[in-house]
């Protein structure tokens, strides 16, 4: 979720990120369960759907990495290892002070709160898992929402990366080769990999959404845009008729959405930069942090107020907020900030905290 200067996608990714906020508020309660019952209609709504609005961020993932290392269809001559440190610690350092903030949360609230939202005790091969993006892979429990989506998001741009290393290599190396192999591996994804959860581990199960988004970016900057275009819509179609995903159609809806937007200038010029581009701009912050946050506000908030509808949906409110300011602050001091895992002081402060929720779920 790289910050794009495109209003337009700026825009989609912060409605998107206030979603995803608002459905996990949503799923883990108990203030959404006392909300519930004065509008049950409204949160069944975000529990069940408002979750569908990282498809958007699937397809806005593959729309920029498509932009960097193929933006004419043809890749790029890069320096694959470096490009892979590079994601690796642009993705991880932000999500492991996440991850740390959302420990130590449920550490300190554990002793008094009971509830499902909160993880087990961490351990530490657990810790090392979440460090190498393999939870999900090795089976272990995610120690806060959103993890899984960083981990596909790493799997997804290296596989990529080496289909473009393979393709350079490869005696058909044209402008529209690389956008072909894209296709047929979106197509396998979305008629194949993702009817199967047994393969939600793992790219390919998410490749059909990234895949619409690399020929969101060809649509309106190649030579073959108006191809893209018919293949956004044909791959998408033929999908929602074997089998209608709700996913599916999000991804759909966003691919074909950006790529006409794309093909008639509207993403650079709209909207104007407001509040809602500004989020955008922070929200793989307010994504990963928002965990943490929302557990915490639903165990002071449940011990202070733990009936009243309005109250609790004011407490809703009050976490959404908190949670895009939490995000603003880890994109200031660490996602924007040049690579931290080192020796260095905000490296200190990282395993200060993971040692404190040690100690501190050792000691309850």
């Amino acid at each position: 979720m790289a910050t794009s200067r495109l209003p337009s996608i700026d825009a989609l990714k912060g409605l998107g990120c206030i979603a995803i906020v608002l459905h996990h508020l949503a799923f883990y309660g108990p203030m959404s369960d006392v909300v519930h019952q004065a509008a049950p209609q409204l949160i069944d709504w975000l529990y069940d759907h408002a979750r569908l609005a990282v498809q958007t961020f699937l397809v806005l993932a593959g729309y920029l990495v498509a932009a960097s290392l193929a933006p004419d269809g043809r890749p790029l001559q890069n320096n694959p290892l470096s490009l892979v440190r590079k994601r690796y610690e642009r993705l991880a350092t932000p999500l492991l002070f996440a991850v740390a903030l959302a420990m130590l949360i449920t550490a300190l609230v554990r002793p008094w709160f009971v509830h499902d939202s909160l993880s087990a005790a961490p351990t530490m091969p657990q810790l090392v898992a979440h460090a190498l993006l393999l939870q999900d892979v090795l089976g272990f429990e995610a120690l806060s929402a959103g993890v899984w989506y960083v981990a596909i998001d790493f799997q997804s741009f290296v596989a990529t990366l080496l289909l473009t290393v393979l393709m350079r290599r490869s005696p058909v190396a044209s402008a529209e080769a690389f956008p072909a192999l894209v296709i047929v591996l979106a197509a396998a994804s979305l008629l194949f990999f993702n009817r199967h959860d047994e393969y939600d581990a793992y790219a390919p199960y998410f490749f059909g959404a990234y895949g619409l988004g690399m020929l969101a970016w060809w649509s309106a900057r190649s030579s073959f845009a108006r191809a893209a275009l018919i293949s956004i819509a044909l791959l998408g179609g033929g999908a929602l008729w074997l089998e209608n995903r709700a996913p599916i159609a999000v991804a759909l809806a966003t691919a074909l959405l950006v790529g006409i937007a794309g093909q008639r200038g509207w993403l650079e010029r709209w909207p104007r930069p407001g509040i809602l581009t500004w989020v955008g701009q922070r929200s793989y912050s307010v994504f990963l942090v928002h965990y943490g946050v929302v557990v915490g506000f639903n165990a002071v908030w449940h011990a202070m107020f733990p009936t009243g509808a309005g109250i609790n949906a004011l407490g809703m409110l009050a976490a959404t907020l908190a949670s895009i300011m939490a995000g603003a602050v880890l994109y200031r001091h660490v996602e924007t900030r040049p690579a931290v895992l080192g020796p260095n002081p905000t490296t200190g402060i990282l395993v200060l905290m993971a040692v404190a929720t040690l100690a501190i779920e050792a000691i309850g």
